[in-house]
């Protein structure tokens, strides 16, 4: 056990925030390359895109065992690994000449970007017992606004160099940065200080947040009903949140809105332009802001203002949407309210099963993203059979609800009998207590 100052966990923070804007243009950036692509190779864009789902798949359901790997060995190994695949993910972007080509670069980058995520979300987790929700959203904003650093660039190399140039140069890039800041990643378990430990005293009654005090391992938390409460609502919300962002061309379309200008603050832009960019803004921001939020009143309370927040927004946006200067201002609000369930749902797990396996254990519940986005083509299938949005909206809504209420009524006491019962043993000396870091402020 080595002795840190206050400010190391805050160093190693900022390196897997840095990591995770690194990998944030393997998704957020890939529409750039869609239609150069498809220019070059005739391929259509569907079949381009299923390259985005193998990613999209691959980033989400292999974290659980990443995560594993992580509570095991540390995150050095496995995010110097991520950072490597990610690389080479993009590489072969460069050479892909077929659709086969293509769809294992996507495999292989999303297996890379799910290790960096999953660990630097974890590690953030074990680093941060007594600010969870703010770290967990500080790494997580990485990854939701990291891409807008170097989306003009990757977009100016396209058009200059080609998007050959634009996958090699920026895959061998934002690997080598990835790879160098994993050496520099350390292993929570093996960092000590007496000081936190003495102020939180490593249990839910010196916290603002209860937590349990035992490592639960993830056979454990499988079997455990309590994380099945909160993997469907992290996949109702998701799905619910993308049925309505996922859409927002064809919405602002069919409202005929899309081209109007609006102004807003001395800026204009056409309508949808003005709501991608406040996208990107806002689901950056809303991250470390609900998670600092969830840290002072609690993670339920805060869910339950959040998804109360995108219900009406959602609701709101399909009401009064037609407006074009609604449709930002609403939109803005229902990228806000959403965003978080990045940061919400990786800090509630870790407050409830523990430190010891918080990567793997915020790993299965991250699955939960992955299989929303199976659930967004509902959305498709609700314009072709009603010939409106109507449904969509309505449903989107109802599932935020839905999740905010049971946030309140069903999770919080879950929860708090899931801790207390959790605590209990640890006192009786049932079950030894967490063995996870305490670091000094």
């Amino acid at each position: 056990m080595a002795t840190r100052p206050a400010s190391y966990r805050w160093m190693q923070l900022l390196m897997g925030i840095v990591c995770m804007a690194m990998i944030a243009n393997l998704q957020y950036g890939w529409t750039l390359f869609v239609n150069p692509i498809q220019e070059k190779h005739g391929w259509s864009r569907a079949a381009i895109q299923v390259a985005f789902t193998i990613f999209v798949l691959a980033e989400t359901w292999l974290v659980p065992i990443e995560g594993y790997l992580v509570d095991r060995f540390g995150p050095r190994p496995v995010v110097l690994v991520g950072g490597i695949l990610c690389g080479i993910g993009w590489v072969f972007n460069s050479f892909a000449d077929s659709l086969a080509m293509l769809y294992v670069a996507a495999a292989v980058s999303g297996i890379g970007a799910g290790a960096v995520y999953g660990t630097c979300v974890g590690n953030a987790l074990k680093w941060f017992p007594d600010r969870r929700g703010l770290a967990a959203g500080l790494t997580a904003a990485g990854f939701g606004a990291g891409s807008a650093l170097t989306i003009l660039p990757i977009s100016a190399m396209i058009k200059s160099s080609g998007y050959e140039s634009a996958f090699l140069y920026f895959g061998i890039g934002q690997g080598l940065v990835v790879a160098i800041l994993a050496l520099l990643l350390t292993n929570p378990r093996n960092v000590v200080s007496t000081a936190l430990k003495a102020k939180a005293g490593r249990g839910s009654e010196n916290l603002a947040v209860p937590q349990s005090r035992r490592d639960f391992k993830p056979s454990e938390v499988v079997r455990s009903p309590v994380f099945w409460v909160m993997y469907f609502m992290f996949v109702v919300v998701a799905a619910g949140g993308l049925m309505a962002t996922a859409q927002l061309g064809p919405i602002a379309k069919d409202f005929q809105i899309g081209d109007t200008p609006v102004s807003i603050m001395g800026l204009a832009l056409p309508a949808l332009t003005f709501a991608l960019a406040i996208d990107r803004v806002l689901n950056g921001l809303t991250r470390p802001f609900f998670g600092w939020v969830s840290d002072r009143i609690g993670r339920e309370p805060t869910m339950f203002f959040a998804f109360g927040m995108e219900a009406f927004g959602i609701l709101a946006l399909y009401h009064y949407g037609h407006n074009p200067v609604l449709f930002v201002v609403l939109t803005g609000l229902v990228f806000f309210a959403w965003g978080e369930i990045y940061s919400l749902f990786p800090s509630t797990c870790a407050d409830t099963f523990g430190s010891g396996y918080a990567t793997a254990n915020a790993g299965m519940l991250y699955t939960a993203k992955g299989t929303a986005s199976l659930l967004v083509p509902v959305s498709s299938v609700l314009v072709s059979m009603t010939g409106s949005w109507h449904a969509v909206f309505i449903v989107a809504s109802s599932l935020n609800a839905l999740a905010a209420l049971m946030a309140w009524f069903i999770l919080r006491p879950m929860r708090r009998a899931h801790i207390e019962a959790a605590n209990n043993a640890v006192r009786t000396g049932a079950v030894p207590e967490s063995d996870g870091p305490v670091l000094a402020h």
